[in-house]
């Protein structure tokens, strides 16, 4: 045997010079040449034979398997060709926090402290401008919705008992106690005319001045009495201003129609008459503005208890305010008429009608947390009124004709009583477009419990 045929003889499958019975006439080096060749990238176990880099056989080549024979070959991608991690793009949307409430809730907690129950926090988070359209943001349908959450997440809230001096009993002797104070401006007025009455021809000027100024400050006091607690206990709201805007408007009902009539004719010339009838009638309409307001108050907050988003609750409270005047105002109105009835003729009725809704919106606003805008209703009021004869006092000034000219034109076409009617008709209208606004508003019924409406939970 030759020596070639001896390596050919020995030579193992895979090696260099091994030879193939199909490769014979054209082996160069286990290659064959003339057809398609398949190459793959990637790694395996080399072929061709010889020992190879160690660092290449553990690329390819997976963990030794028990008994120190080598493991299964598992391609795997070298270091220097792996794919690195794509970098963020500037623009991408970056995601929010996973508890957008959290945030919230630090910002808040005082307010879901105090709360005693979820429709507080609501009216809370709506007096510091959050909205259903913020609430959305908070991966919640409404603000009611994210009161609750916020309720229940604060801790201790849960067991504070619904107690305080806005949340009495419910009882009849409540409301029939607030009632009847409701009830004494009107019985220190119909005492002081009835007294009037039967001392008229026995009694000089001075002893019935004495009667009159006696029965004004009863019926002053009973009108602090019946606004001390009840519907229309407006605690710690109520300013000097608007009380003295007040006696302003009600010194008008008694004496300023005479007045303007004494100064329109060239005066005044001395004393003037007074006009009590529209006065009675406002004395005694205190009580049907008191369960007015009650019941408006009472049925807002079954209203905030059933609704579920700020507009349906708005949606439901403003024919609730609208039901409220209408029906003082038809209270009122009767009320009025008797008084003229009984007493005699005297006194603008329409002014008398139109300064009694401005009295009960402005008590209403002032309850429910307002008192500025009251204030200024009323103040409008008493400007439009003090203007009236002061512009035709001005007007007798050379040269300032004018300025009379457009109270002689509304005297001229109804009477001396157009003034107050104009000028409370004007603000009523102001304030009941104001009270359309801010009193649909869960926030303002946040601290206004209606009287004798019970615990939060009744």
């Amino acid at each position: 045997m030759s020596e070639r045929e001896q390596e050919q003889e020995t030579a193992g499958p895979g090696r260099i010079g091994a030879t193939r019975p199909d490769t014979a006439d054209d082996d160069h080096g286990g290659i064959t040449m003339g057809g398609p060749t398949e190459v793959s990238d990637a790694p395996a176990t080399p072929t061709t034979g010889g020992s190879w880099d160690p660092r290449s056989r553990a690329l390819v080549s997976g963990p030794p398997a028990p008994g120190g024979a080598p493991g299964p070959t598992v391609p795997v991608r070298a270091p220097e060709i792996a794919r690195s991690a794509p970098a963020r793009r500037p623009g991408a949307v970056r995601r929010g926090p996973a508890d957008p409430v959290k945030s919230l809730m630090h910002r808040h907690r005082e307010l879901c402290e105090r709360a005693v129950d979820p429709l507080e926090v609501a009216a809370g988070l709506e007096a510091h401008g959050v909205t259903d359209r913020t609430a959305a943001r908070y991966r919640h349908r409404d603000v009611f919705s994210l009161a609750e959450e916020l309720f229940a997440r604060v801790p201790g809230v849960t067991s504070a008992p619904a107690e305080g001096p806005g949340a009495p009993e419910r009882d009849v002797a409540t409301r029939a106690a607030w009632s009847l104070r409701a009830l004494a401006p009107g019985a220190a007025c119909l005492a002081t005319l009835g007294a009037l009455g039967l001392t008229e021809g026995a009694l000089g000027g001075r002893a019935r001045l004495a009667i009159a100024l006696a029965g004004a400050c009863a019926a002053l006091a009973g009108l602090a009495l019946g606004l001390r607690n009840g519907p229309l206990h407006a605690e710690g709201r109520s300013s000097g201003a608007a009380k003295a805007y007040g006696c302003w408007l009600l010194g008008y009902v008694l004496y300023g129609e005479p007045l303007l009539d004494q100064v329109l004719s060239g005066g005044p010339d001395g004393p003037w008459a007074v006009t009590p009838a529209p006065l009675l009638g406002l004395a005694l309409s205190l009580l049907p503005a008191a369960w007015c307001a009650h019941l408006f108050s009472l049925h807002a907050h079954r209203r905030l208890r059933g609704s579920h988003a700020l507009d349906e609750f708005a949606a439901g409270v403003r024919p609730l305010l609208f039901g409220a005047v209408a029906l003082h105002l038809c209270a009122l109105a009767g009320l009025l008429y008797l008084a003229r009835a009984a007493y005699g003729g005297g006194g603008a009725f329409t002014g008398a009608a139109a300064l009694g809704v401005l009295l009960l919106l402005a008590r209403l606003l002032t309850v429910h947390g307002f008192p500025g805008l009251a204030v200024g209703g009323m103040a409008v009021a008493c400007a439009v009124e003090a203007l009236a004869p002061a512009l035709v006092l001005a007007g007798r000034l050379p040269g300032l004709h004018a300025l009379a000219h457009p109270v002689d034109v509304l005297v001229m076409a109804s009477g001396t009583g157009a003034v107050p009617a104009v000028a409370c008709g004007g603000a009523a209208l102001g304030l009941l477009a104001t009270a359309t606004v801010v009193l649909s508003r869960a926030s303002a019924h946040n601290n206004a419990r209606p009287v004798d409406e019970g615990p939060a939970d009744a």
